[in-house]
């Protein structure tokens, strides 16, 4: 994928002195992209392909020329954008939009096509793009107005395989005249599941809509609306350096210079109780395991090569992720037969031991891990939730501490260092509602460990 340095900012329309320039007359053009089929993924992303429908539709009547994709490969992904480099004309608006699964590594948000195959994070720059270089190209080929509506902010099956936490997605380095609106805040990740529409996309829609508003309003509008819907618990990150009037709908109605807005109204959030028991994913059937690609895959490397170590780890990892331990077990312990010097296949086994309860037996590995890896921020986190499970109150707090240094975007490590100061008598409400901004599902995720807010 072709990186390209941000320039200033070039063929803004003229404008007179003291007065704002307009982009009504220019060329708009639009790459609306709806990657919902993941192979990894245990579930079509429906939503992200019916409101990528919905966005190119909208934006057709709005007057933009829309190039719609869905499922892109890399290689078709990069030729879709070649074709929208291609297409910008000097002062045009240039849009894009995408729903999928996004990562974030090196500070740099990353759009992921349905074929990338990341098990570390080195393989995320190399398969994902770059939002940061999407937006420098737009700018570089003259586009005076650059806007980016991104519904990516999931947790996504490939970020687990190499950090505990879904670290969401990074702010966006864009240049001068540019709109940016993620989903969800800057390192949180949005609520996910089988829908047919995102509330974000419906509420971006009726915001676009809305006549004689600037499309700056627009997305603020859009931000606002998805707070109060859902009690303050999704927050879309805004990034705005628009100089150029511009309105999806049409042209923006000026007020007085001496009005001022009254803010929107928000709801206050509503109190909750101390004590949440969310319901634990259930643990998927023989049946799914073997209909899934990824373990389908490995399985015939192993099939192959019994001695490849690094299928059976991945396929550990997996096993792990979607719950089914006894089987991440027997892969964990296969490839420490081969190494026992492994310290992430043996952090890998503590956390899968302490979420089935053999709690003295996770505790040898952690320790172990951290005896080879004394870095080993992970095997701190793990170590801190077989300490937690065995009522360990005081030392759990040390190792989510000591990850938390390590890694201050961990969801899992802020979440269980909250619980456990809970439990020591302590509030560690601000520990448990940050986890919880990062990552909406990690109480749920908590719960299959057998560990609640409640105490006991």
């Amino acid at each position: 994928m072709r990186t390209t340095i941000a320039l200033l900012l070039a063929g803004l329309i003229a404008v007179c002195a003291g007065t704002t320039s307009r982009a009504a007359d220019a060329a708009k053009l639009a790459l609306v992209i709806g990657n919902a089929k993941y192979p990894d993924n245990e579930f079509v992303l429906n939503d992200a392909a019916n409101d990528a429908q919905a966005v190119a539709d909208e934006l057709k009547r709005d007057g933009f020329v829309v190039d719609r994709q869905t499922n892109l490969t890399g290689d078709a992904m990069r030729q879709a954008l070649d074709r929208f480099y291609a297409r910008i004309e000097r002062g045009a608006v240039a849009l894009i939009f995408f729903d999928g699964f996004g990562i974030q590594s090196n500070r740099q948000t990353y759009l992921l096509p349905v074929d990338a195959q990341i098990w570390v994070e080195p393989d995320v720059s190399r398969d994902g793009f770059s939002l940061d270089a999407i937006l420098a190209e737009m700018n570089t080929r003259g586009a005076a107005i650059k806007i980016a509506l991104i519904d990516a902010s999931r947790r996504n099956p490939f970020e687990r395989r190499f950090r505990r936490y879904s670290a969401g997605l990074a702010p966006a380095i864009a240049p001068s005249n540019s709109l940016v609106l993620y989903s969800s805040a800057l390192g949180a990740v949005a609520p996910t599941g089988k829908t047919d529409h995102s509330l974000f996309v419906a509420e971006l829609l009726r915001e676009m809509r809305a006549p004689s508003i600037s499309a700056e309003q627009a997305l603020t509008n859009t931000k606002n609306g998805v707070v109060a819907a859902t009690n303050r618990e999704q927050v879309p990150w805004l990034s705005s350096s628009l100089t150029t009037e511009f309105s999806f709908a049409g042209l923006v109605a000026r007020p007085p210079d001496n009005a001022t807005a009254d803010p929107a109204p928000t709801k206050p959030a509503p109190q909750k109780p101390v004590c949440e028991v969310p319901q634990a994913e259930p643990t998927p059937s023989a049946d799914d395991l073997a209909r899934d690609p990824v373990i389908a895959d490995l399985s015939r490397k192993i099939a192959a090569n019994a001695n490849d170590a690094v299928s059976r780890y991945k396929r550990g990892q997996v096993y792990a992720i979607k719950r089914a331990h006894t089987l991440a077990m027997q892969d964990f312990d296969a490839v420490i037969r081969r190494d026992p010097r492994d310290a992430q296949a043996l952090n890998n086994r503590c956390w899968t031991r302490a979420a089935t309860g053999d709690l003295q037996g996770a505790l040898a590995d952690c320790n172990l891990a951290l005896q080879l890896d004394p870095g080993l921020s992970d095997a701190f986190d793990s170590r801190g939730l077989v300490n937690l499970k065995l009522g360990r109150t005081t030392e759990a707090i040390k190792d989510y501490t000591d990850a938390i240094q390590r890694n201050p975007r961990s969801s899992s490590s802020l979440f269980g260092r909250g619980i456990a100061t809970r439990r020591s008598g302590g509030d560690g409400a601000s520990n448990i509602a940050l986890a919880k901004s990062m990552d909406p599902n990690i109480a749920k995720e908590f719960a299959g460990y057998g560990v609640t807010e409640c105490v006991p």
